[in-house]
């Protein structure tokens, strides 16, 4: 069974005439999502995930490398039925409603009238539209959060096995990033599968089973959310520090250490020991407070520059990317995982 997208080597460069040189927007990026699977494309503005997107959907091509999407060359006309994208501020015209809207785009894609009509009635159900009482006014008068909605409708109008989403819960509050996480979440029971662009780390987290990260158009890490967020670190707040005990923290952990306190941060299978050492080193232990690690933390050491490209651990900068041991997708995982 073929990967949704297999991408390798890929480069694209963008020439800078008064320098004389060469940008690279993307930089030997390679990568493969599974068929099934939510797919978290991350990385700062200006990381290189917009020409990648353009590459993969086929409106501009790579200087190098290779990238497939569905078994076939990125741009093949037959892939092009069998993909969506919604960017992250779709356009609409502003005085159709919802359905109009949908139905509109049904038949540009070569619908019949009545068939565009029952298909736009049909998404706009899915979409949690169908039983709100201002769904036939002109999308002029719509939240951002219903907006977005109608761009998930309409992404759907040719039952696309592969979707492309940029930021698709950007800008919305607390309960409109929650419908549409959950709307994410039974596209993936259907089987389809999703690259997803966001800002909103959050709900990478919450929605993806795995995740990558560019920066400077290089992949700097990639795996399961299991395998970035490694599991629970514990937070020790400690008092009474002395400046040779302080002296010590780092080697134990994440320290912040100031004159006689110091917050620690440590894998929780080193709990004991580091306490041990601590309350012989005379300090005072005032709290211990587990702690996830969060993928925003990893986002911030990435952009930062923080990240030992080795051991994965938090410290100086290096050139080799994070890369999980199981970071290649199981073909045949992600249609399970949503059944």
């Amino acid at each position: 069974m073929a990967a949704a997208i297999d991408i390798k080597n890929l480069t694209k460069q963008y020439p800078v005439p008064l320098k004389r040189e060469v940008v690279n927007a993307v930089d030997n990026l390679t990568l493969e999502v599974g068929e099934g699977e939510i797919f978290g494309f991350l990385g700062a503005n200006g990381a290189g995930k917009t020409t990648t997107i353009k590459i993969l959907l086929g409106l501009i091509y790579p200087t190098k490398g290779e990238a497939d999407v569905l078994g076939a060359p990125a741009g093949d006309i037959e892939v092009k039925h069998r993909i969506a994208y919604l960017p992250e501020s779709p356009y609409f015209y502003e005085h159709m409603s919802a359905r109009e809207i949908v139905a509109f785009y049904a038949q540009l894609f070569g619908m019949k009238r009545e068939d565009a009509r029952r298909k736009a009635d049909e998404l706009v159900d899915f979409v949690g539209l169908g039983g709100k009482s201002d769904v036939n006014k002109p999308v002029s008068e719509f939240s951002k959060g219903m907006r977005q909605r109608v761009g998930i409708a309409q992404s759907l109008i040719n039952d696309p096995t592969l979707l492309f989403y940029d930021e698709p819960t950007s800008g919305l509050d607390a309960i409109a990033r929650r419908d549409i996480r959950d709307l994410m979440l039974e596209l993936k029971r259907q089987g389809k599968t999703m690259f997803l662009s966001s800002h909103q780390l959050e709900d990478v987290e919450m929605v993806c089973h795995r995740a990558s990260i560019i920066h400077k158009g290089k992949l700097q890490v990639l795996g399961t959310m299991e395998e970035l967020l490694g599991g629970e670190r514990v937070e020790l707040e400690l008092d009474s520090v002395t400046t040779e005990l302080g002296a010590k923290l780092p080697s134990m952990g994440d320290a912040v250490v100031s004159p006689g306190r110091a917050t620690l941060s440590v894998v929780k299978g080193e709990v004991n020991s580091v306490l041990d050492a601590v309350r012989a080193g005379g300090a005072t232990v005032v709290s211990v407070v587990p702690r996830k690690r969060r993928l925003e933390d990893i986002f911030v050491d990435v952009v930062g520059g923080t990240i030992d490209r080795t051991s994965g651990q938090l410290a100086s900068t290096g050139d080799r990317p994070v890369i999980a041991e199981s970071a290649k997708p199981a073909r045949n995982k992600y249609k399970e995982m949503s059944e």
